[in-house]
């Protein structure tokens, strides 16, 4: 069973930067996809980046050129916000997934069978 835990949200000015962290807990598997989702009120959950255990990284549209997702080699991920805008405001989730696209679809949130607990950000 894998567990993960998400930190590093809290409160940033527009323009400003921000990491989020997620640690894996358990057994997650060598070949993987781990990915960040964020929600905002009223809305649904939205992709906003993937690396997977070939190294391959995709962002969506909204977040490319700003944020940066990364992955240590204790599988600890990285999302580093920068330039962050009022419309980024929102819970961030982690996720994992046993498999790599083009095996499951990054972007997809029933793709992922293992989630955080999620960290909200909030922009001012």
């Amino acid at each position: 069973q894998v567990q993960l835990v998400e930190s590093g949200g809290g409160s940033v000015q527009a323009g400003g930067s921000l990491r989020l962290s997620c640690a894996p807990s358990g057994s997650i598997s060598s070949n993987h996809c781990m990915g960040w989702f964020r929600q905002a009120p009223g809305k649904g959950r939205e992709a906003v980046a993937s690396i997977d255990s070939t190294g391959n990284t995709r962002y969506a549209k909204s977040v490319k050129g700003r944020f940066t997702i990364s992955q240590d080699s204790d599988r600890i991920m990285y999302l580093q916000m920068s330039n962050v805008q009022p419309g980024d405001a929102a819970i961030y989730y982690c996720a994992a997934a046993v498999s790599v696209p083009p095996a499951i679809d990054w972007k997809k949130a029933g793709d992922y069978p293992y989630w955080g607990q999620g960290t909200q950000v909030t922009v001012s």
